[in-house]
C-alpha cells in the first residue's frame, strides 16, 4: 500500500482537469492505498456544496458522482485555507468530509506521503 497526496488546482473553469484528481483519488483508494485529496487555487470551489453538481468533464464521470464516491470512501478532502479565503469559501460552505487546511498541514502531508500527484 502506498500513501498518496493528490491535488487539484482547476475548478469550474476546466471541468475535465477538475474531475481528474477525484478520479485518481477514487481509483487509488479502490486499489487499497491511503489517500488525501487537496484542493487549491480554483479547485477550492469544488468543495463548496452544490458546485460538483454542475461539473462534467469531457467523456468523464460527472464530478457529483466522483465526489460521492470520495465521501463514501472516507477520503479526506482538504481545501487550501488561503485559496478559500480568496474565493469566499468558508467551512460552512463545504461538502461533508471537507475541511479547510493551511500550508503547514499540506507540507506535512507531502513529507509523509510516498507519492504526490498534481492536476
Amino acid at each position: 500500500m502506498a500513501r498518496f497526496l493528490i491535488s487539484g488546482s482547476r475548478g469550474t473553469d476546466d471541468p475535465t482537469l477538475a474531475t481528474l484528481p477525484f478520479m485518481a483519488a477514487k481509483t487509488a483508494k479502490e486499489q487499497g492505498h491511503d489517500v488525501v485529496l487537496w484542493l487549491w487555487s480554483e479547485a477550492v470551489t469544488l468543495g463548496r456544496k452544490g458546485t460538483a453538481d454542475h461539473v462534467i468533464g469531457v467523456n468523464l464521470t460527472p464530478l457529483k458522482d466522483l465526489l460521492a464516491a470520495v465521501q463514501a470512501a472516507n477520503i479526506p478532502l482538504w481545501v487550501c485555507g488561503a485559496c478559500a479565503v480568496a474565493r469566499q469559501v468558508t467551512e460552512q460552505d463545504l461538502v461533508a468530509g471537507a475541511t479547510i487546511k493551511g500550508m503547514p498541514a499540506y507540507i506535512q502531508a507531502v513529507a509523509e506521503r510516498d507519492k504526490v500527484i498534481s492536476f
